[in-house]
């Protein structure tokens, strides 16, 4: 059964509430166009919070004007459907002006990590990422926010922000969930004609061939991202490659020297006009 609630003043009552007579929520932000990525947050949430929230919301501000605010996949009545599949739980759903009223003035902005990989194409958005999460965290007052690793990098700068600002909510990264051929589920894919979903396959495959090259040592760090970007442009359907290397997963910065024990295969590209990432964690040693 689906909680539908629309206002601020309404969302943030029952979550008083709920907190007052103990009850633990977990939290899971969306943009809508729910996929099974999406499901797996919500069925992790559930399984360990009394009550879970999931909004969705498609936030302005992270979005550039050249973006795809306006194309952007909306499906509310299949997003409820979905939800209802997994249990009972609150989708609180505002509308912009109850998130950004008029006269709005106040953004959140978490330095240095979010100026490279993502932010250096993308200037703003991780403003409005963690403008608009620290609003829905202030609203919702979970306990615990589910992120999926497919945005890493989004889920390290809330992290950060939520650990500056005392927020006390536990940040839990779940597993990227895959279609069959490895790509990474997202609203985005939607996008994607029949020959560039085929070929848009190649992301996951160049970072496992990558990784195993890593791992055995055939590969050496600061070889990496010629060996990755030769991989990916080897298909022909892939357009700019916008970032492809390997990256410390704390800082972001890349890793071009050996030693590393850690380290995260990052990429962004387009295929077509759609803007695809994807990236892998991996440990050496």
């Amino acid at each position: 059964m689906i909680d539908r609630i629309a206002s601020v003043p309404d969302m943030a009552s029952r979550s008083k509430g709920l907190s007052q007579n103990g009850k633990s929520i977990g939290f899971v932000p969306t943009m809508g166009a729910l996929h099974e990525g999406h499901l797996s947050l919500v069925r992790r949430s559930v399984s360990e919070n009394d009550v879970t929230v999931v909004s969705i919301f498609i936030n302005p501000t992270q979005f550039a004007p050249s973006e795809d605010l306006d194309k952007y996949p909306r499906d509310i009545d299949g997003d409820l459907e979905k939800l209802d599949s997994v249990g009972s739980v609150i989708a609180f759903i505002p509308s912009i002006d109850e998130i950004y009223p008029e006269g709005y003035r106040t953004y959140v902005n978490v330095e240095g990590i979010t100026e490279v990989m993502c932010g250096e194409f993308r200037p703003g958005h991780f403003k409005g990422v963690t403008t608009v999460v620290a609003k829905l965290f202030n609203i919702v007052r979970p306990d615990r926010a589910y992120f999926g690793q497919k945005d890493f990098q989004q889920a390290v700068v809330i992290r950060k922000m939520a650990a500056d600002l005392d927020t006390g909510i536990d940040i839990v990264l779940c597993p990227t969930v895959r279609e069959e051929d490895g790509l990474a589920m997202s609203s985005r894919n939607q996008y994607l004609s029949s020959e560039e979903r085929k070929a848009a396959s190649v992301i996951y495959r160049s970072m496992f061939e990558t990784s195993e090259m890593l791992r055995s040592g055939s590969l050496m760090a600061g070889d990496a991202r010629g060996y990755l970007v030769k991989k990916l442009r080897a298909n022909k359907m892939v357009g700019e490659v916008q970032y492809a290397s390997i990256y410390d997963p704390v800082t972001f910065e890349e890793i071009r020297g050996e030693g590393a024990e850690e380290m995260l295969i990052a990429v962004a590209l387009y295929i077509g006009g759609t803007r695809l990432i994807d990236n892998m964690l991996l440990k050496l040693g």
